[in-house]
């Protein structure tokens, strides 16, 4: 086998290895998406939804949110947006990219007035969606910023297009997109009306761009390319062979081949775990927002339970003589107030939430056994000692009742701080456990190779996982 056939096999060696780890990511994601629709449906036919209309009103829009991510996940098409300032020339990058003018383009600001989408299909296994977007600083734009979050929101990868000197409103409209958790590719546009001296000045201070801010780091080569997706017009001298000599204005081609070809690199590479893990971000909001909904809207409901089982806690350790039941009974007391918080709430109970909720459980026995050992010293007995020899010295049952009533108010607070974790992990922890979309979204970030344009992303997501 020759070098050149070597290499050829090494690459397609390499590229199977992304396509199943690809698919392994599409099929995690997919999982992840129907136990979370699965679990709503579940509690929909079971009564716990039906028997409150206002709470089925409420989560009816993730729960759409929820169906639409997974069928946009079945249809295997990769959304890309592009965002910029007005006469940054969006729509003609997006234009050249598609190799017809089907986009408006013009001189005026604010061509592009609302969201548009184009199917664009650069090889026969990708299909793309090509979002265009209103200018960021439109005026009276209010709302199309609205819908410009709502397009990154969907959005897969994002294009950045300038075409000058960075402002301050594109600098901060860079790093709010950075901060969406989306990968993102900055585009410069128009670079024809720049020597060539300038351009790679231009790329170094591109690279260099939130260097110096605590929230971002400099931009990598692949995530900046320079083009001229609508070139100025060029005067042409023409000599004709009789002699006369004309001069004519001819518009070059757009030069966008290094910018399809850095997005047809990644959309090859890792385009189904990006889509996999925009689809499992969307499902960790959604989730998030449904139990952020419930737990609103029953608070009353539960801080009457939490305020029941705290009293109820407090009497029995009170009244209680013997030292280790009261650790024992205090510990099922908790585990029974978490229960009913769940099922109250209807929220899935996995074993993220559970194990944190145990560490705070064992926190309130261990403050009732410190509360317990701590009244003994403080009272030259315990108790249970109390207790037992209360027959043989009645003084001693004042010693029982301080340290009852002590133990009781320790009992008490501990059952409110478990009854309160309960409500804050059953809220947080719902998106965790073996298929939750946080659990596969730290899976999928913690597989992907250095080259790839998920890395950057696993590592700026580092904060928040």
């Amino acid at each position: 086998m020759s070098i050149l056939e070597r290499v050829k096999a090494k690459s397609v060696d390499i590229m199977s290895v992304y396509r199943n780890v690809q698919e392994t990511h599409l099929n995690r994601a997919r999982a992840s998406l129907r136990q979370a629709l699965s679990w709503y449906g579940y509690l929909r036919k079971s009564g716990q939804l039906s028997s409150n209309p206002e709470l089925v009103g409420l989560m009816k829009p993730e729960l759409e949110a929820l169906n639409a991510t997974l069928n946009k996940l079945d249809s295997n098409v990769i959304r890309i947006a592009v965002f910029g300032l007005v006469s940054r020339g969006k729509s003609a990058v997006l234009n050249a990219l598609l190799g017809d003018k089907i986009l408006q383009t013009g001189p005026l600001n604010g061509v592009t007035q609302w969201p548009r989408s184009v199917r664009w299909q650069p090889s026969d296994k990708v299909l793309v969606e090509l979002i265009d977007t209103p200018g960021l600083d439109e005026i009276e734009g209010e709302s199309r910023a609205d819908m410009a979050r709502e397009v990154v929101h969907q959005a897969d990868l994002i294009l950045f297009v300038v075409s000058g000197d960075i402002t301050r409103t594109e600098y901060q409209a860079l790093l709010q997109l950075r901060r969406s958790q989306k990968p993102l590719i900055l585009v410069f546009n128009k670079i024809d009306l720049y020597p060539d001296t300038d351009q790679g000045a231009i790329y170094q201070n591109l690279q260099q761009l939130g260097a110096g801010h605590p929230e971002a780091k400099p931009l990598l080569p692949d995530e900046i390319v320079m083009v001229a997706a609508e070139p100025a017009a060029m005067e042409v001298r023409v000599e004709w062979p009789d002699g006369r000599v004309t001069y004519e204005w001819e518009t070059p081609p757009p030069q966008v081949d290094e910018l399809k070809e850095i997005i047809l690199n990644i959309l090859n590479r890792e385009g189904r775990s990006l889509l996999a893990l925009n689809a499992l971000i969307q499902a960790r909001d959604a989730e998030a927002a449904i139990a952020q909904k419930t737990i609103d809207l029953r608070e009353k409901e539960a801080e009457e339970i939490i305020w029941q089982f705290t009293k109820y806690k407090a009497l029995a350790v009170m009244l209680n003589p013997i030292a280790f039941l009261d650790i024992l009974g205090g510990t099922v007391a908790d585990l029974a107030l978490i229960r009913a918080l769940a099922r109250l709430y209807g929220l899935p109970m996995t074993s993220y939430e559970a194990g944190k909720i145990l560490k705070t459980i064992l926190f309130s026995s261990g403050g009732l056994l410190l509360g317990e050992l701590g009244s003994s010293l403080l009272l030259g007995l315990g108790k249970s000692t109390a207790a037992i020899t209360s027959g043989d010295n009645p003084s001693n049952i004042t010693a029982f009742a301080g340290s009852a009533i002590a133990q009781a108010g320790i009992a008490g607070y501990g059952a409110y701080s478990v009854g309160k974790a309960a409500q804050v992990y059953l809220e947080k922890g719902c998106t965790w456990g073996q298929l939750g979309a946080s659990s596969v979204i730290q899976e999928i970030l913690s597989q992907v190779d250095q080259n790839t344009i998920l890395y950057r992303l696993r590592q700026e997501l580092n904060i928040k996982y």
